[in-house]
């Protein structure tokens, strides 16, 4: 038995283990350091002082700043052990140690010494030796490599570009390490996703390397903020968080990035081409980059987004290389008859659940024809359950057909679709809020909100978060009068998952939404229960304030 060291430190608590992943963002509340995602088998157990052990993290890139958070405000764990690669939150560790000189251990251990590791209460962490009841597991010291740096970055490491430049290279190159890089990629974008406020730990971050006179290098997109960054004081935010909120945004715009603010920026006119890397962080938006539109980028942690943007360099591994985009699962998808908009979603759920820990490719569903609009639904809720940075769906997106010679398969029954329906479905019949744009909604997705209330006025609070872009084009079609006449609130730079009350309306005990991504992460995030639709169940609800159990008639007809 022997574990790696990935971050060396010394620890000792005891020992929280799950066998499942969970996403410090919307899994882990920075305030307590309990875990509050509804769907995960640790939920409303605090980690604090722990020894926490799981395969892997899933879900969002800001887990690394929730981490960090954790970790300066004494909330966090005081070691990590995991059983496979781990980017996002060894990113928030590594951040802690570098930058603000907190050691938090983070170790890996095979699948085999993992499982007899979970099953002790109480473990030390040495930096040779890890001990844990009747075992003792040597430490093997952190993976080193030998990366081919150019003159340009063996310049940037020594300062030529500043300080902010120098530390952002050192991140880089350890993180390189980590993965086992042996250079690194120039990129020609990137896209921040650390300008969310979901934590103090991110404005610490983005204000120190500010003051150290960081500037991006190449053209860089921010991701939703956690304010309307210009009305937050006039829809009744505190500002003990609209300030900080609008201070973090403020700070990247400070760096050069551009005020953008959206989940989806892959809607913009800068979306990146076939074979171009890019360094995107935001769950969604790297695998709709990657799947969808062909470009690379990796998963990139917060923090870590930012550091490539200031250098133009990321570390040249995983999906930026040929090998790693190969399909290691191959899923069989039941196609049934007549599938509404809320099947994509839901099968992106299932599929992240069939293939956690690699990049799948969905067979059975080229018949349908999905659109962009579709892709968006299906990769947004696939990295809510998924670590995988893309997936394939054979015949509509472009690298389909790279499947490794190893991929094993599964299958998606329609009565795996039905259970599926059933968790993201607890709710009550009454509904007090609709909840619509998780990630931020296309121009199409707002003229088919508009279509379908066709001049009705809604019951029940109903908002739609869209990008800045997005609702100038709206605004200049029509179709944005359309909605504000119906009632609808439609609202910039926020997203579903990183708004909070009194923008949230606070009476809201039960919402309905059409995003698989905001189905999982909205009880926890919210304190609400949740209930999943497609768009048309949604209208309905936001007229009536009613949604009905039955099941989508496409998984209950007879299937030919």
């Amino acid at each position: 038995m022997t574990a790696l060291s990935i971050l060396p430190g010394i620890a000792e608590g005891p020992v929280i283990a799950s066998g499942e992943p969970l996403s410090f963002w919307g899994g882990v509340d920075p305030a307590t350091g309990t875990v509050i995602d509804v769907h995960h088998p640790l939920h409303g157990q605090a980690i604090t002082g722990s020894v926490l052990m799981m395969p892997s993290t899933r879900g969002s890139c800001t887990g690394s700043g929730v981490l960090l958070d954790l970790v300066l405000s004494g909330r966090g764990p005081v070691a990590l052990v995991f059983s496979e690669p781990e980017d996002v939150v060894t990113l928030g560790a590594l951040i802690a140690v570098e930058m603000f000189g907190k050691a938090l251990p983070v170790l890996r251990l095979s699948d085999r010494d993992f499982t007899v590791m979970s099953n002790e209460s109480h473990a030390a962490i040495g930096l040779d030796r890890i001990t844990a009841g009747a075992l003792s597991i040597p430490v093997l010291p952190p993976a080193t490599a030998s990366l081919d740096l150019t003159a340009g970055d063996r310049a940037m490491l020594a300062g030529e570009g500043g300080a902010a430049r120098a530390q952002a290279m050192r991140i880089i190159c350890a993180m390189a390490a980590e993965q086992g890089a042996r250079g690194l990629v120039d990129v020609t974008q990137a896209h921040i996703d650390g300008c969310i406020y979901a934590s103090p730990a991110n404005l610490t971050f983005a204000e120190k390397m500010v003051a150290m006179g960081a500037r991006v290098r190449v053209p860089t997109t921010m991701n939703a903020i956690s304010v309307d960054h210009d009305n937050w004081r006039a829809q009744g935010v505190p500002p003990s968080f609209g300030g900080p909120a609008q201070r973090l945004a403020d700070a990247y715009v400070a760096m050069g990035c551009r005020p953008t603010f959206t989940c989806s920026p892959y809607l913009l006119d800068s979306a990146p081409g076939m074979g171009e890397a890019v360094a995107w962080a935001e769950s969604n938006a790297v695998i709709y980059a990657n799947s969808v539109l062909g470009a690379r980028t990796a998963k990139h942690p917060d923090f870590l987004d930012l550091c490539i943007a200031i250098t133009g360099r990321a570390p040249l591994s995983g999906v930026y290389l040929d090998e790693q985009r190969k399909a290691r699962r191959i899923i069989d998808v039941d196609l049934p008859q007549n599938a509404d908009d809320a099947f994509w979603p839901l099968i992106g759920y299932l599929a992240g659940k069939l293939s956690p820990d690699r990049i799948p490719v969905l067979r059975g569903l080229a018949d349908a024809s999905p659109g962009t609009d579709e892709l968006k639904a299906l990769c947004a809720a696939f990295g809510t359950t998924s670590a995988a940075p893309m997936l394939h769906l054979e015949g509509v997106t472009p690298e389909a057909g790279q499947i490794g010679n190893e991929a094993d398969r599964r299958r998606i029954t329609l009565a795996d679709m039905e259970q599926g329906w059933q968790l993201l479905n607890e709710g009550p019949e009454d509904i007090d809020l609709v909840a619509l744009g998780s990630p931020h909604a296309s121009p199409g997705e707002c003229r088919a909100l508009a279509a379908g209330l066709d001049g009705r006025r809604v019951l029940i609070p109903t908002i739609l978060t869209a990008g800045r872009d997005t609702i100038a084009q709206a605004r200049a079609e029509g179709t944005l009068a359309l909605l504000e006449q119906a009632g609808v609130q439609v609202i910039p730079d926020l997203c579903w998952c990183s708004i909070s009350r009194p923008v949230f309306p606070v009476k809201t005990r039960t919402l309905m939404t059409n995003s698989g991504k905001y189905a999982h992460y909205g009880p926890g995030l919210s304190g609400c229960r949740v209930r999943f639709g497609n768009l048309g169940r949604c209208i309905e609800a936001s007229l009536t304030g009613r949604a009905g159990h039955a099941l989508p008639m496409w998984l209950t007809r007879p299937q030919i």
